[in-house]
C-alpha cells in the first residue's frame, strides 16, 4: 500500500500531517508559545516528557497532555522539539457524547490515551509500508470507534457544507442568511446556537485551516494568500497569526520537511505554480 502524500518520501515520515474535511492528525514543530485560537477541540500529546498549557490568563499547566475547547486562546510549550496534536472540528461532534479523554480543559491525567497516541505516531509516521492513510477511520484510528455527531438545523448544516466544500469562497454572512431564508439578524443567531460559535469567528477559523493542506508547497505567499481567500497579505498575515500564532512565513519554514496527506480537493492552480 502507499501513502497519497505532497513533498516527502512515503517510506518514512518524521513530521507528517494528516487532514480530513473533519479531523487533523499534525506530527511536527510547536513554534514559539504564542497566543493561539483555533476553532476545534485540540489535543496535544507530548511526543517524550510533559508538556506544559496556559489556558487564557490563567496559570501553566504540566501533563504529557492537553485539551483545550473550541475558540479558547491558549499557549503551549514542548520539551523536545516536536508534538502530537489531534484537532476534532466542533461543529461535527456532539460534545455531550465525547469521549471521556475529550472533556477535560488544560492539563488532562489520561496515560491510556497517551500511549495510545504516541502508538499510533510510531505506526503513521512509518510511512507506505505500514499504513495506507487514505483508507484509514481517524475516529476508529485514535478513538476505537466513530464520534457521535452533532445535531445541527438543516439550513445550518446546509450553509456548513457549503463552507466546508470550498473555504476560501468570498461569501458574507448576508449571502448564507439569504442561502437559508433567514432574516441576517435571526441568520447570526440561529449560527451560533447550532455551531456554537459567532459566524466570523467560524470563516476565520476555517479559512485558516484550509491554509493548511497547501504549508509544505513552495509558493509565493502573497499568491498563496489570495487563493486560499484573503483579500490582501496584511489581513492574510494578521488572520493566521491569530489562530496559529505564528506568522504564515514561520508556518511554511517550519513545514518544509513536513509530508502532507490530504483529503481535501485539488489545490487551487495557482498554488505553487508561480
Amino acid at each position: 500500500m502507499q501513502f497519497k502524500s505532497d513533498g516527502t518520501s512515503p517510506q518514512r515520515a518524521n513530521r507528517l500531517m494528516w487532514i480530513t474535511p473533519d479531523r487533523l492528525f499534525y506530527l511536527g514543530l510547536l513554534g514559539v508559545p504564542s497566543v493561539r485560537m483555533m476553532g476545534s477541540y485540540t489535543v496535544y500529546v507530548a511526543v517524550t516528557g510533559t508538556l506544559r498549557v496556559r489556558l487564557g490568563d490563567g496559570p501553566w499547566q504540566t501533563s504529557e497532555m492537553a485539551v483545550v475547547p473550541p475558540y479558547e486562546p491558549h499557549q503551549v510549550l514542548v520539551e523536545g522539539r516536536l508534538v502530537n496534536v489531534i484537532h476534532i472540528e466542533a461543529e461535527t461532534v456532539d460534545a455531550d457524547a465525547l469521549p471521556r479523554e475529550l472533556k477535560g480543559r488544560g492539563a488532562v491525567d489520561a496515560p491510556a490515551f497517551v500511549r495510545l497516541v504516541q502508538q499510533r505516531q510510531r505506526e503513521l509516521s512509518q510511512g507506505g509500508h505500514a499504513v495506507d492513510l487514505m483508507t484509514l477511520n481517524f475516529d476508529q484510528t485514535f478513538f476505537g470507534t466513530e464520534l457521535a455527531p452533532r445535531r445541527i438545523d438543516n439550513r445550518i448544516a446546509d450553509v456548513l457544507a457549503r463552507i466546508k466544500r470550498d473555504p476560501s469562497a468570498p461569501g458574507i454572512a448576508e449571502e448564507y442568511a439569504e442561502m437559508a431564508h433567514l432574516s441576517f439578524s435571526r441568520f447570526l443567531h440561529l449560527f451560533k446556537q447550532e455551531v456554537g460559535a459567532p459566524f466570523r469567528s467560524f470563516r476565520t477559523w476555517k479559512r485558516a485551516r484550509n491554509l493548511l493542506h497547501y504549508v509544505n508547497r513552495t509558493s509565493n505567499l502573497a499568491y498563496v494568500a489570495l487563493d486560499t481567500g484573503y483579500p490582501d497579505s496584511t489581513h492574510f498575515s494578521h488572520s493566521i497569526r491569530k489562530v496559529f500564532g505564528l506568522k504564515p512565513s514561520d508556518i511554511f519554514a517550519g513545514s518544509r520537511k513536513l509530508a502532507v496527506y490530504s483529503h481535501a480537493p485539488a489545490a487551487p492552480s495557482s498554488l505553487g505554480a508561480r
